[in-house]
């Protein structure tokens, strides 16, 4: 365990490449202040693909990961992390990429037995007569999306079968891999993950007509509320629900889990996020609060597990050497 006596050294990776970056920044700052009320020495780093010295500081203990997106979440930078064999906090590089891909996760938790709104791969060789006679009896609305992106960016909610495949080809030119679900009216909530164990649930309420990356950034008048699932039971099994997600990804550390409950109580799970955000707005630091546990011992205990997970990994590594050697 951290202590105040404890003399550690803490690079915030933060910014990156993405549609995110502005999120990844404030996030950054939360952390890198969080840490340092708690005593740790933290440093800010700015990074991306291409500038990457902070890597070759060797006074760094552990690098906490606040990159959104694209080369923070998708995977490059833990797995350049693992190669340099050096402590970073959050999921590995296999789990990121596997949450990254909407569609592949969602197929995941389908595996895990959770439930999943009904989702196609928008395939623009396809013939548009063809697949708008299937749209019509997939669903009643749609929900458009990029297949690799974050924070709603290039998210639409479609109500016409007609105006679907325009939307997904306009989604695909800007973001690339478009996927099309079926619009599942209900509450939105999320769980947070923190060391094993599911944080209280989070109701969502945005007063635009969806929870967008306005919404979720930007519009003060979003509501973040607490205990609105009356019945004990739909709540305990959202929250199992979550960390069944979480764990069939293969994550660890922290992460957060967005579900749509229907009106029968059914949760249906959307995705896992496996770095969310640490802003003034987000959710995580609002469960994690709420279960008692403040900003900074938050992220101490991210810091801790990341300790924790290399001093195994290096125990390990080191005794493989010593018998094959």
């Amino acid at each position: 365990m951290i202590t105040e006596h404890t003399k550690l050294k803490v690079a915030v990776l933060t910014g990156g490449i993405s549609t995110e970056r502005e999120i990844s920044l404030q996030s950054g700052r939360c952390i890198g202040g969080a840490l340092e009320q708690a005593g740790i020495d933290v440093v800010l780093a700015d990074v991306t693909p291409d500038i990457l010295e902070i890597l070759d500081d060797t006074s760094i203990d552990v690098f906490f990961i606040a990159i959104h997106g694209q080369f923070g979440e998708d995977g490059q930078l833990q797995q350049i992390l693992e190669d340099r064999r050096l402590a970073y906090t959050g999921s590995g590089p296999t789990a990121n990429r596997l949450a990254m891909d909407k569609l592949a996760s969602k197929r995941a938790f389908a595996r895990a037995g959770v439930a999943v709104p009904d989702a196609i791969e928008f395939d623009h060789k396809l013939n548009a007569g063809e697949l708008e006679n299937k749209l019509k009896h997939f669903a009643d609305a749609y929900v458009v999306k990029p297949v690799t992106q974050g924070s709603s960016v290039g998210v639409t909610i479609v109500y016409d079968p007609r105006q679907v495949i325009p939307e997904a080809r306009k989604c695909r030119r800007e973001f690339g891999d478009c996927m099309i679900e079926r619009f599942v009216p209900g509450r939105e909530v999320t769980v947070g993950i923190l060391s094993g164990k599911a944080l209280p649930v989070i109701e969502i309420r945005p007063a635009e007509k969806f929870y967008n990356y306005h919404a979720k950034y930007l519009d003060e008048q979003t509501e973040y509320l607490f205990a609105t699932i009356e019945n004990p039971a739909i709540e305990a099994d959202i929250k199992t629900k979550a960390l069944a997600c979480f764990e069939a990804l293969g994550c660890r550390h922290f992460g957060r889990v967005d579900f749509i409950v229907s009106d029968d109580g059914l949760a249906h799970a959307l995705e896992v996020n496996t770095i969310p955000g640490f802003t003034t707005h987000s959710c995580l630091p609002k469960a994690a609060e709420r279960a008692g546990i403040p900003m900074s011992r938050l992220c101490v205990k991210i810091v801790e597990a990341a300790l924790n997970i290399h001093s195994s990994d290096r125990i390990r590594l080191d005794s493989s050497v010593r018998l094959h050697g």
